[in-house]
């Protein structure tokens, strides 16, 4: 927290539900309970500002679907050339003789990213999609 001042505030919360906290902080790792705190308001932070069509984000689309599926790759691909200025990586695995996995790393437009994720996962032969999103961090502090 270089240059950052911090912020105390006192949160009451049912013993149960402390009890819990505090054994999900054990089994994630966590230090100290203000250190898992900030991580969820940061996680909720990132979810609320993902709503916004002109925040910028980063994630990944997931696709998973049969190759032998006729003219999938040709349509999967066609998609990812129509938007190559926020598709910034690829990767692309066999998983069978028939199943392909394939993940988009993303950064641009919330709105954007998200109607080139609809595209890709209603395209004909895919099986599965999901499209997982995070910040860029430019706007969090750690």
């Amino acid at each position: 927290m270089k240059d950052e001042l911090v912020a105390r505030f006192t949160v009451s919360i049912p013993s149960q539900l402390m009890r819990q906290l505090d054994r999900m902080l054990e089994e994630k790792g966590y230090d100290n309970r203000s250190q898992a705190v900030a991580d969820m308001i940061r996680d909720e932070w990132v979810a609320h500002s993902q709503k916004s069509g002109n925040e910028e984000i980063a994630g990944t689309i997931t696709l998973v679907y049969d190759h032998h599926k006729q003219n999938v790759q040709a349509v999967l691909t066609d998609i990812q050339h129509d938007h190559h200025e926020v598709i910034i990586s690829t990767m692309h695995v066999h998983l069978d003789h028939h199943n392909c996995l394939e993940v988009l790393a993303v950064k641009g437009k919330a709105a954007v990213i998200k109607t080139i994720a609809d595209e890709l996962i209603a395209a004909k032969g895919v099986k599965h999609g999901k499209l997982t999103v995070t910040t860029t961090g430019k706007d969090l502090t750690v």
